[in-house]
């Protein structure tokens, strides 16, 4: 936990650092309010609810409240003189008769007692040893890397027939399990995104994509999987094409400001912050964490150089065009919707599935988090919502059976408990309900891939 709470102290630090002008203002109150929100809460519920930094932060307050209410010692009453005793009077000298003269006796001599031996200081006693704290344990997987993009449909992502994009369902398909009832939520980005990165129900603002930034900003109270894994000591990374600040420089953690009323239309084609989930939670924003691990896409091939530089989960966003959503998101000319979306996992996954860090424990998750509308046959009118939510999900890894499909039931939620109990943690929200059906035993079972 230590441990944990430096990490995350270092990356407010970072974060600060990068950070003037209005921006680190907007950081500081932000933290402040953030801190007693959770000091708060955790001091009314006892910290059983709110993870490992309001319990911490509220046992911290406790114990200085605690000391401050102790009294103070009362000062020891003055000795009291007693009165001196008036000496007794001499008796008066009586007459006496001649008696004989006294023997002398020689005094008794009595032995002196030795004194006594000092008795030896007690050894100071050794101080029981903190107790160990229960670190979360990672199985055979310590490496995933998930990829979210637009749905065609099923038919026309995974076939047989129709097959819209022909490197997932022919080329890559092949090498992995393919969950063939793999459901959304609805429609939207923003509310399949925030079930599977923190179990949240779909909200009125979440299901229209949030065009209001300020109202699906969440409260630092709702943690996030990102939480948990900085908790736990594993490590993240977000990775978004094309993210860059107004002066069009890449930057991290790009995303409206705090006080916008409405989010800024994104440039056809490019980075939204619609597509980068992370963005909209307090929790990560006010301590750092987005700041340091919500990166641009041209980090990926760096960080795949190594697997100790690998993150232990890496979240993987094209831009809007190369994402697949249509219509009118890339050049004129150029391939647009799932042809652009194939074209981009065949310059990109090869990347991953030839680093360290995969070769070695990895596990390659390429999901949906919105289904594309039909085009409408007048172009006067608005697209027609998909008739199914039925996108299909595809798992590679050394330790999954190549060409496997797997017909359960599973869901934005599915997704997350799967990858909270990959690596030992508990379930955030809707993941931890009893119908949710976690990939986890299958995938950690030593016979996986065979």
């Amino acid at each position: 936990m230590r441990g944990w709470i430096a990490t995350r102290v270092q990356a407010a630090i970072a974060a600060a650092a990068s950070l003037t002008g209005k921006r680190f203002g907007l950081l500081v109150a932000s933290s402040l309010v953030a801190t007693s929100a959770i000091v708060a809460a955790g001091m009314t519920s006892g910290g059983k609810d709110l993870g490992p930094l309001a319990a911490l932060v509220g046992r911290s307050l406790a114990a200085q409240r605690v000391a401050a209410e102790a009294p103070a010692p009362e000062p020891e009453p003055e000795p009291v003189s007693e009165p001196e005793a008036e000496p007794e009077p001499a008796p008066e000298p009586v007459a006496s008769t001649p008696e004989a003269a006294p023997v002398e006796v020689a005094p008794e001599v009595v032995p002196e007692e030795p004194a006594p031996e000092p008795e030896p200081e007690p050894e100071p006693e050794e101080e029981a040893p903190p107790p160990k704290e229960n670190k979360p344990e990672a199985g055979q997987i310590k490496h995933v890397f998930v990829i979210s993009l637009a749905s065609p449909g099923y038919e026309a992502a995974f076939g047989p027939a129709n097959v819209q994009m022909p490197y997932l369902a022919e080329s890559l398909r092949p090498q992995g399990d393919l969950l063939s009832n793999y459901k959304l939520l609805n429609e939207s980005w923003l509310a399949n995104s925030f079930a599977a990165v923190a179990g949240e129900k779909p909200t009125a603002e979440s299901e229209a994509d949030c065009p209001e930034y300020e109202k699906c900003l969440l409260p630092v109270e709702t943690l996030s999987f990102p939480d948990q894994l900085a908790s736990g000591q594993f490590s993240w990374h977000g990775y978004y094409e094309d993210m860059a600040d107004t002066a069009g420089k890449p930057a991290n953690c790009v995303h409206p400001e705090p006080e916008a009323t409405e989010a800024p239309a994104p440039a056809p084609g490019g980075y939204s912050s619609v597509l980068n989930p992370f963005v909209y939670f307090h929790s990560l924003l006010d301590l750092g964490d987005c700041a340091t691990n919500d990166v641009p896409l041209t980090e990926l091939e760096k960080d795949l150089r190594k697997a100790d530089k690998t993150p232990n989960v890496s979240y993987i966003s094209p831009n809007l065009c190369n994402a697949g959503v249509t219509p009118g998101q890339c050049p004129e000319g150029a391939p647009d919707g799932a042809a652009a979306a194939d074209a981009w996992l065949s310059t990109w996954v090869p990347k991953i599935l030839k680093s360290p860090a995969y070769k070695a424990d990895g596990l390659l998750i390429v999901t949906f988090g919105a289904v594309n509308p039909v085009p409408n046959a007048d172009p006067t009118q608005p697209p027609t919502p998909p008739t199914s939510l039925k996108t299909g999900t595809l798992l590679v890894s050394p330790f999954v059976t190549p060409g496997a499909t797997d017909a359960t039931k599973y869901d934005p939620y599915s997704l997350l408990a799967t990858n909270e109990d990959l690596f030992g943690l508990n379930r955030l929200g809707e993941a931890g309900g009893k119908k949710v059906k976690s990939l986890a035993p299958q995938l950690l079972s030593e016979n996986g891939g065979d």
